[in-house]
């Protein structure tokens, strides 16, 4: 007799860490393109993720962990810091921080690409995020990401 097992693309893996999160929102998306070409801008955290994050400038991979996660370093529009711990692979990364969460996810579908965003900042000692500006956040990293797909100005 064996368990059941239940496989979930990037996408709904996201939905599903997204619903236990209280204050989390899950901005959704499909980009008319195919998922290597939307993979190569939303997966390319030091050349690509500052174009389209509202929120960010820059980040820069430090080093790999002894479990394969990354740790990243980066900073805001605003010239705050934070310290990433990364786990990042083809259609899915996650990214926390101490006061910071942002989960980005992509499946190919047959109309394109379905992507996917949630983050904000977190509420500390809680799984929750506060909730104000998440939505329209999300929504706008997802139009700049398709812009910049389709290699239009953001």
């Amino acid at each position: 007799m064996s368990w059941p097992v239940a496989d979930l693309d990037p996408v709904r893996r996201l939905r599903a860490l997204a619903a236990a999160i209280p204050g989390a929102y899950v901005a959704e998306r499909v980009i008319p393109a195919p998922f290597a070409a939307v993979w190569a801008v939303a997966g390319d955290l030091e050349k690509e993720f500052g174009t389209f994050e509202p929120d960010m400038r820059r980040l820069t991979l430090d080093s790999a962990r002894p479990d394969g996660r990354l740790v990243a370093r980066a900073r805001s529009r605003y010239g705050m810091r934070a310290r990433f711990d990364v786990d990042l692979r083809p259609g899915w990364c996650w990214m926390q921080s101490r006061f910071l969460l942002v989960g980005l996810a992509a499946t190919a579908v047959p109309e394109g690409t379905l992507v996917a965003q949630t983050g904000g900042v977190r509420v500390p000692g809680r799984a929750a995020l506060v909730p104000w500006g998440v939505r329209a956040a999300g929504d706008r990293a997802l139009a700049r990401l398709a812009a910049r797909v389709a290699g239009r100005p953001v």
